[in-house]
């Protein structure tokens, strides 16, 4: 086991309790990658009704988003958009946005987070909801970008029969992604204390 701090309350912590701990966050932090894909295996075999398994309907949707000619970042994001789905069953694409957003453009990160209200273009109404309530955002500059996602890949990736790309031709696309964030309340520390070349 390494050195642990030794603050029973942080207003008593040191520069060496931080300095620790900030050693073992890199680490940590690398191996983001890992664990989101060992989440989203937890989507395997969770079909909730659907035609096709949670899992499967990831991999479709990201995978017609790669053939589609679409760039890593936002196949990344089709491959992530429910990821939410197994802790947020009432909120999932502010799980999957909250994931992403220290390592995704803004326009990406709103695509993810506001995706669920333009999917349900497709079925609010057979909910008694109001389908259109996407409209809300018809002003928005980034309206036809989520609708196209959600035609495109969200809602057409529930077909048993599409031979979708797996899971592991993407980890490369996620160890690149995360490697570094964009944005982050600790993106600063961060780069001042990994070694170049880490």
């Amino acid at each position: 086991m390494s050195a642990l701090a030794r603050f029973t309350h942080m207003r008593d912590g040191t520069q060496e309790d931080w300095a620790i701990i900030a050693a073992d966050f890199s680490a940590y932090a690398r191996q983001l990658p890992a664990r989101i894909l060992t989440h989203l295996q937890l989507l395997e075999g969770d079909f909730g009704g659907f035609p096709v398994d949670r899992l499967t309907h990831s991999l479709q949707t990201a995978s017609r988003a790669w053939r589609d000619g679409r760039d890593e970042e936002y196949v990344v994001c089709a491959l992530l958009h429910d990821i939410g789905d197994t802790l947020g069953a009432y909120n999932h694409s502010d799980i999957a946005a909250a994931i992403l957003k220290p390592f995704v453009s803004p326009e990406n990160l709103w695509m993810v987070e506001q995706h669920g209200i333009f999917q349900g273009y497709y079925f609010f109404h057979h909910l008694g909801m109001d389908r259109h309530l996407r409209e809300q955002f018809k002003e928005h500059p980034l309206f036809q970008r989520t609708a196209e996602f959600c035609a495109r890949y969200d809602a057409a990736a529930f077909d048993p029969t599409y031979e979708s790309l797996p899971l592991s031709f993407f980890e490369p696309m996620l160890q690149r992604l995360f490697a570094q964030p964009r944005q982050s309340l600790y993106k600063a520390a961060l780069e001042t204390s990994t070694p170049s070349g880490a």
